[in-house]
């Protein structure tokens, strides 16, 4: 930080025209010299705690139960506070109460016979960890939060102490008016969502939202109200961007995965996506057909289906899937440079015999019943099938509710994050066989490394904010396919995704997916060490947070790798993955007194949590552990203050030297 009498009038010179702009808000040596103190004291603040999530794949009651019991984090500080003084049943009460307020309301005030009695016991009990949980902000920070109905009141309450004679007194009589007034409702409300807000100082969120569970929709209307968040796009995000913006082949993906899973809750129900021209379709051209290899895998699903509506998702899965091969046919043809041509895939099927033709073996096919193809040119679609894209484009480009949450993705969203040592990216970044950054060529220019994801990030924005009609636009709509299944796309790194093999061939080897050379080196600490050079960090705490594969916790996996350095918390928040996984995911928890993971068993129901109480069960395990608590000048926030400070400093030179006269 910039001492006063290191400033010299070169200094002043240097930077006149933004101190005369900085001076707009701070008008005189007074309101500078105020700023100043209040920016030095924000420093000397405990580091607020950051939470990062990965692939929760519309699992909304999961994720909003880890945003309301902040990782465990609440039901600790419930156990700091009030220790043995509560029992473990009356703890265990009150912590449902802070994550669900409005509904546990209504379960103790139909039993509870002295309400006004409990009223005033619960009320001081929330006080106390409202107190606990706010102490480490500043109460410009702790005001700003206060809905202005309770503002005045709530800012009483935190900051004074009813331990203290005189205040005892004056703390019980505003918890009774509030009760006289049949106000405690209200109050307990906003304290409980004020302790769940407090909890969570920032949320990052590193890829995957979409697909597979029933509530991405609900997730994202979360989010974008939520106080302070950011997203690193994963390869499902990103699917649900392009078919945001336009892109065909990205809108049949995205139809295919929500059949796959028997799961169109987020497409009728969340966004209005009106799939009747796609159900029309499918019965009547698969009306024989028994579509076995498309019957929608329904494990771990809440939903029971009956007979007739699983034939329809299966008959629709099976249209949806054809025309997604070529339309993708269509892509590969326009951009040679994908190098892709391998994937066209329908043009060596033999239809007469029902094989498949690769490598000069031929393969005997699971389903031969494909009505909508021409042998001699299987990848044109049909007028039929034309005219239902066209339908079902014009559905996602012009659903008010899912344009608002990709406006919401692209504003708080990007390729990777750096943050406080942790650079955060989904998936990969593609390396060569002997360990180095990979080479990847662009619309005729070679990317790697920093620049490899500054290139996609520009395209990804292009492609939904580019000029209609533009080469750069279209080119970045290609991509948006690209990176959901492309060799060299950091969100895949895989040499192919192999759709048509695992729906209509049952050959294991065939269907095999090879992974990037990352996911070799990703586990090796020098690999990691000349990432995080990459992007500008180094240190002893400096790491990797990735998601996107998931730990097989179940067969000995681990998520911290690396000799610590990387942090893969892909966990399972799907159930459709938790067989696999054997838990139902991670986050990690990074606060003032060190770095921490948390890993969770499955999630039951919220209804069990508000009528029982049962919490998601979890363990911690500490990666990190500080013996000082890390202070706001420890973080990168800290680095932007001090930046802040010098240049205020500057200004009171500035002032007292007469470079620019004060206002008042």
């Amino acid at each position: 930080m910039a001492l006063l009498n290191q400033i010299s009038p070169e200094d002043i010179y240097n930077d006149i025209r933004y101190l005369e702009l900085l001076a707009q808000n701070f008008r005189n040596i007074a309101a500078a010299s105020t700023e100043i103190i209040n920016l030095e004291a924000i420093l000397n603040l405990p580091k607020g705690t950051e939470h990062f999530l990965a692939d929760i794949h519309g699992e909304y009651e999961a994720f909003q139960h880890v945003l309301k019991n902040g990782s465990g984090s609440i039901k600790r500080k419930v156990n700091e506070i009030f220790g043995n003084t509560l029992r473990e049943s009356e703890k265990k009460e009150l912590c449902t109460l802070i994550y669900y307020p409005r509904e546990k309301l209504e379960l103790v005030k139909a039993k509870e016979k002295q309400i006004d009695e409990w009223y005033m016991v619960t009320l001081n009990q929330l006080i106390k960890v409202c107190q606990s949980v706010s102490s480490k902000y500043t109460r410009s920070k702790v005001r700003k939060a206060l809905p202005p109905e309770f503002s005045y009141i709530i800012q009483e309450l935190l900051h004074e102490s009813s331990a203290e004679p005189n205040k005892h007194d004056y703390i019980n009589v505003i918890i009774s008016t509030i009760i006289s007034l049949q106000r405690a409702d209200e109050f307990i409300i906003t304290l409980s969502l004020l302790i769940q807000r407090f909890t969570i100082d920032s949320l990052h969120i590193v890829g995957d939202i979409y697909d597979r569970g029933p509530g991405a929709h609900i997730i994202m209307d979360i989010l974008c109200q939520y106080h302070h968040f950011d997203i690193q796009w994963g390869n499902h995000d990103i699917l649900w961007m392009g078919a945001a913006a336009g892109n065909e082949a990205c809108i049949a993906n995205v139809l295919r995965i929500s059949l796959r899973y028997g799961n169109l809750t987020t497409l009728e129900d969340g966004y209005g996506i009106n799939l009747l021209p796609l159900a029309t379709f499918a019965m009547e051209t698969y009306k024989t057909d028994p579509c076995t290899p498309f019957m929608p895998k329904l494990r771990n699903t809440d939903k029971i289906l009956d007979e007739k509506t699983v034939r329809l998702i299966a008959q629709m899965h099976k249209a949806i899937t054809i025309i997604q091969f070529k339309l993708e046919a269509q892509i590969i043809d326009r951009e040679p440079e994908f190098r892709m041509e391998d994937r066209k895939l329908l043009h060596r099927v033999d239809f007469q015999q029902g094989f498949f033709f690769s490598n000069e073996q031929e393969y005997p096919m699971r389903d031969t019943y494909f009505p909508t193809l021409n042998s001699q040119n299987p990848y044109q679609l049909t007028p039929e099938e034309e005219m239902l894209v066209a339908k079902l484009k014009h559905s996602f480009i012009n659903s008010d509710k899912l344009q608002k949450h990709m406006h919401c993705l692209y504003a708080h969203g990007s390729m990777y994050k750096v943050i406080n040592s942790n650079l955060l990216f989904h998936a990969s970044l593609p390396l060569t066989p002997d360990g180095s950054f990979k080479q990847v060529r662009i619309a005729g220019e070679s990317y790697q490394g920093k620049n490899l994801f500054d290139k996609v990030d520009v395209l990804v924005r292009t492609a939904y904010f580019g000029d209609t009609g533009s080469k750069e636009k279209q080119f970045a709509l290609d991509y948006m396919w690209y990176l959901w299944c492309g060799p060299d796309s950091p969100l895949f790194d895989k040499n192919k995704m192999a759709t048509f093999e695992n729906y209509f061939l049952k050959d294991a080897e065939i269907k095999e997916e090879q992974k990037g050379c990352y996911y070799i080196f990703r586990d090796t600490e020098k690999t990691c060490d000349m990432i995080l050079r990459e992007f500008g960090i180094s240190g002893a705490h400096a790491h990797i947070v990735n998601g996107h594969v998931p730990v097989k916790a179940i067969q000995g996996e681990q998520p911290i790798r690396a000799n610590g350095k990387m942090l893969v918390i892909d966990g399972g928040f799907s159930k459709a993955y938790q067989p696999e996984t054997g838990i139902a995911g991670y986050t990690l928890v990074y606060h003032s007194r060190g770095l921490q993971l948390v890993q969770y068993e499955p999630f039951e129901s919220t209804q069990k949590a508000i009528e029982e109480g049962l919490d998601i069960k979890s363990t911690s395990f500490i990666i990190e552990f500080t013996s000082h608590r890390m202070m706001v000048k420890d973080t990168d926030k800290g680095k932007e203050l001090n930046t802040q400070i010098e240049n205020l400093q500057k200004l009171l030179f500035a002032y007292r030297h007469g470079f620019i006269k004060e206002t008042s």
